[in-house]
């Protein structure tokens, strides 16, 4: 791997100006970014995911958005071999990639390598739904510190998704997962410098994560669930639509709740996920920290980056 030139990622918190920043360094490097965002894969969750303009799209090169429909799942398995597919192929074309996002296991998976995990299994995934809304997820939870205490320890009892998952994993192999992550992860095919940006000020991402998803709700987020809701082969149980917002939105059109409560909901879950992808970072191995804030915070990535594709 050391012959493998050496890729940047840039990552941080929800609402902390990762996309805006690094539309300004394709502006003077021969830049293509590949997203690193579970909800920008998504056709038709534009709105809700901040995802970049067509103009945007038009202007710069950006891989892995827009490349599944919502009734799909799309896994870090998938986003890895899709990454490892993308990067021979821009620097071929004598650019560069630019890892940018902020959906943490991804940039794990990719950076540290996926353990063996299975498949999923849609008979046994589509049982374990239906146990979740007869008994709710925190029996759910305990079922799995029954037969995996080491995952269930480490994961919130709402954390759906991956309660879901530990116990699909065990029903397919009758192994816990944390025996899987315990036996080593496969190979990590090229070197990667991290970079993570947020404000040192936690009260202002918290005032750009509420004032992103006010204009999320002014600009069409409502009347963009409402359309996936009309699909009969959705629901709030897909993957897609466990996103952040989207869930919330859903589930306040459901239940007939006020705007403003929607709203607060939201931006509360967002301020979760943001606290989250922070408490992800800081256990992040050798990450340069920037200022998203600051005015030299474009400058001093500049330099860094050039630094990197020089060498």
């Amino acid at each position: 791997m050391s012959s493998q030139p050496t890729i940047p990622l840039l990552m941080g918190p929800t609402a902390s100006g990762k996309s805006a920043l690094a539309e300004a360094l394709a502006e003077n490097f021969p830049i293509e970014i590949i997203s690193v965002d579970s909800a920008l894969v998504y056709r038709g969750m534009d709105i809700g995911t901040a995802k970049p303009s067509k103009a945007t799209l038009a202007r710069i090169p950006h891989h892995l958005i827009d490349i599944r429909d919502p009734a799909e799942s799309y896994s870090a398995a998938e986003f890895c071999a899709d990454v490892n597919r993308l990067i021979p192929e821009i620097l071929q074309r004598g650019h560069y990639p630019l890892l940018v996002g902020g959906t943490m296991m991804y940039f794990k998976a990719l950076t540290q390598g996926l353990s063996a995990l299975p498949k999923a299994h849609p008979v046994i995934r589509a049982q374990l739904i239906a146990d979740a809304e007869t008994f709710g997820w925190p029996a759910m939870h305990q079922r799995l510190a029954q037969i995996d205490p080491i995952t269930a320890a480490r994961l919130h009892p709402n954390d759906t998704q991956r309660i879901q998952r530990a116990l699909e994993i065990y029903e397919i192999t009758g192994k816990p997962m944390s025996e899987f992550l315990q036996a080593g992860n496969a190979a990590v095919h090229y070197p990667y410098k991290a970079f993570a940006i947020a404000p040192t000020d936690r009260k202002i991402l918290h005032e750009r994560i509420a004032q992103r998803f006010t204009w999320m709700l002014e600009h069409g987020f409502i009347e963009e669930v409402k359309q996936l809701m009309q699909r009969s082969d959705l629901n709030i149980h897909k993957p897609a639509l466990r996103a952040v917002g989207y869930r919330q939105v859903w589930e306040g059109l459901e239940n007939h709740l006020p705007l403003e409560e929607i709203k607060q909901r939201g931006i509360a879950t967002t301020r979760q996920l943001a606290k989250r992808q922070l408490t992800w970072l800081r256990q992040w191995p050798d990450l340069q920290w920037f200022d998203s804030t600051s005015t030299t915070c474009l400058q001093e990535l500049k330099m860094e980056l050039q630094k990197l594709l020089l060498n």
